[in-house]
């Protein structure tokens, strides 16, 4: 009997372990096909975005031919440079070689510079990276503090004027936000320097283009300390729109697990409130709260030209406005499709820490 009795349990446990290694095998697989799902969508979204904007910049009023050869130039050399440019063919004919060269990573040269788009963007983009980091980490701290804040202090003081400075933060144009501080902060208090993203009189060892890395890198303090200081106004005005959107995610979410039946028998054992707000609500209130932090991060990638415009802030938003300006239809694309790649990459990315966070998560 004893003997039938440790037999049924060694069964019991070979299929309880059975049953574990199942369960395991089936969710490395689901979640293997909804990475290759996500992975898959980019092609098409990029593919999508290349059409819009080839045939959107074709219709921007202007001759390339003529911004590059001036008002002056003879009805000849401008046929001769829509010849070598390919601008005498039909759209399709020139979509077709443009997603040709695409395919093969060359997006072609600036008309304005004659010099490879790759290069160009390779030289600005990790100034946009750098602003959009720091304005993110900005947004993340006194957004989530503010939130939580008022969330663990609903209908007070805090919280009223919390949410009225978000609706303010989200409703402000960035254009005028950016101008109010210059005049205050550089121009009257002379706190923080106007514009650009290093004082002329520094030097600086460029390694990877990212200022406050390459300062940090080559122990030069003197270089980070300014390139740190140039950063923090551009910075603080690209984050107030995704600083808003943070605080009020994180107050409503917070709000939603405090109401929890866990939260009251934590609170009814004891605990104290620090401890259940940060160590058992703030743990599950986090998952929208991420995700919104990873849309807004690839928002502000693409949305930063405004703030690069306004600081003068030498980064790919900037660069590719000014190719609008001066109709160089090779720039404008190759940016756009640059900053879109990013932005759905980074979405993918934020879906797949979503699902890996929150395992509710069904897939299809």
């Amino acid at each position: 009997m004893s003997y039938r009795l440790q037999l049924s349990a060694y069964s019991s446990q070979q299929l309880t372990a059975h049953n574990s290694l199942q369960l395991t095998y089936f969710k490395q697989t689901t979640m293997t096909k909804f990475i290759l799902h996500r992975f898959l969508s980019l092609i098409p979204t990029v593919f999508g975005v290349s059409v819009l904007v080839f045939f959107m910049i074709h219709l921007v009023p202007g001759d390339p031919a003529e911004m590059m050869l001036g008002e002056r130039a003879t009805e000849s050399s401008l046929r001769e440079v829509r010849e070598q440019l390919g601008l005498d063919k039909p759209l399709y004919v020139q979509y077709g070689r443009f997603l040709s060269r695409l395919l093969q990573g060359d997006l072609g040269r600036a008309l304005r510079t004659d010099e490879k788009i790759t290069t160009e963007i390779a030289d600005r983009l990790p100034a946009t990276i750098e602003l959009a980091i720091m304005a993110i980490i900005i947004a993340t701290l006194i957004g989530m503090f503010a939130g939580i804040t008022s969330a663990t202090r609903q209908y007070s003081v805090f919280d009223y004027v919390s949410m009225v400075c978000s609706l303010v933060g989200v409703s402000m144009p960035i254009f005028w936000l950016g101008l109010v501080l210059m005049i205050i902060f550089s121009v009257h208090l002379g706190w923080v320097p106007l514009s650009g993203r290093l004082a002329y009189d520094i030097q600086l060892d460029i390694i990877t283009n990212f200022y406050i890395l390459d300062s940090m890198l080559t122990l030069n303090w003197v270089a980070f300390k300014d390139a740190l200081w140039h950063l923090l106004l551009p910075a603080f005005t690209l984050s107030t729109i995704p600083m808003a959107t943070v605080a009020r995610i994180t107050r409503s979410s917070m709000l939603e697990v405090l109401r929890q039946d866990y939260i009251r028998t934590a609170k009814a054992k004891g605990l104290s409130p620090t401890m259940v707000h940060y160590k058992h609500a703030l743990k599950n209130a986090l998952i929208p709260v991420i995700t919104v932090i990873g849309l807004q991060f690839g928002i502000l990638l693409g949305g930063a030209i405004l703030t690069e415009t306004i600081f003068a802030w030498p980064g790919i938003g900037l660069w590719v406005l000014n190719g609008v300006y001066a109709r160089d239809f090779n720039a404008v694309q190759g940016g756009t499709i640059v900053i879109a790649t990013m932005f759905v990459t980074i979405n993918m990315f934020v879906d797949i820490l979503y699902a890996y966070i929150n395992p509710r998560i069904k897939v299809s």
